[in-house]
């Protein structure tokens, strides 16, 4: 056995295999000049971790295949290896969900003919597939190195996914003691990611139609969703009269002062300072629009 190594198929490579052998690389549990990328069942026996061949799927001993007839799951090697992060405790079950519904989850369906992407729609996978080199009469040393290409893309980018996760955990904590007041209105002095703590901490029953933030140099006034999976919808629409308008077209139309712009969705308007946010959403509140 050689300690720390990671084998995968040769040839072609997909999303599955090369976010497997990143997720692995970035929670250090292999190193990177012990991968192989090869079919021969001599080196794949020598080697700790072996993804996406050899048709067997068993955590216990470190094979993660979906491809033999015996399994029916709706998991890639990618899903695969997920998951064991998460069992043996190296990622939380907190980050586990979070990578899974942001991107492995895609992962997984794509692979297994689950999901059929849109046309003009570039998936993760897709990009990540790019990376293959363009002739098909490529060779062993070109292929390796378009997968370690490929990895190295995908740990950049699950790396950002952990420090955005890092972040927004850290924030929680200031979303729950804003909405402490149980306010129509919630008022954020600072610009953070609020829409997952919001829920994560029972805003589905918490009473708020509009929050106040700062955005850049000037400040929001968005309504709330209501509930997680329905974003782009709001519990109270800004005022009808309101949509799509800007600068002195709508300080005409809402009668305030330093107004920016409003979005024809009405779910979102910005304004120059806070003041005049929270009169936008004092009005919205009391239907009190021009």
């Amino acid at each position: 056995m050689i300690g720390r190594s990671f084998g995968v198929h040769d040839g072609t490579f997909h999303a599955d295999d090369v976010s497997a052998c990143a997720l692995l690389l970035l929670f250090d549990q292999i190193d990177e000049d012990k991968i192989f990328r090869t079919r021969d069942p001599d080196v794949l026996e020598r080697c700790e971790f072996v993804c996406d061949v050899g048709g067997i799927y068993d955590a216990s001993i470190k094979r993660f295949d979906h491809h033999q007839i015996e399994y029916s799951g709706r998991l890639s090697s990618a899903g695969m290896i997920l998951i064991y992060l998460k069992d043996q405790k190296v990622i939380t079950e907190d980050l586990y969900h979070f990578l899974n519904q942001n991107v492995i989850t895609g992962v997984d369906e794509i692979d297994n003919g689950l999901i059929t992407p849109k046309i003009g729609h570039s998936t993760f996978s897709s990009v990540v597939s790019s990376f293959v080199p363009v002739s098909y009469d490529a060779d062993q040393e070109e292929l390796f190195s378009g997968f370690m290409q490929a990895v190295s893309f995908v740990i950049a980018y699950f790396k950002r996914l952990q420090e955005k996760f890092e972040y927004m955990q850290g924030c929680k904590g200031y979303v729950e003691e804003i909405m402490e007041s149980k306010e129509s209105l919630l008022i954020f002095e600072k610009p953070i990611p609020w829409l997952d703590a919001f829920f994560d901490n029972g805003g589905v029953k918490h009473p708020a139609k509009y929050l106040v933030m700062p955005t850049g140099i000037h400040w929001k006034l968005r309504g709330i969703p209501p509930n997680i999976k329905e974003k782009m919808k709001v519990r109270l629409p800004l005022p009808a009269n309101w949509a799509g308008l800007s600068d002195k077209d709508l300080e005409k139309q809402s009668g305030i002062e330093g107004s920016i712009f409003c979005h024809k969705g009405l779910f979102i308007s910005i304004w120059e300072t806070k003041e005049a946010a929270l009169e936008a959403a004092e009005k919205a509140l009391s239907g009190d629009a021009k």
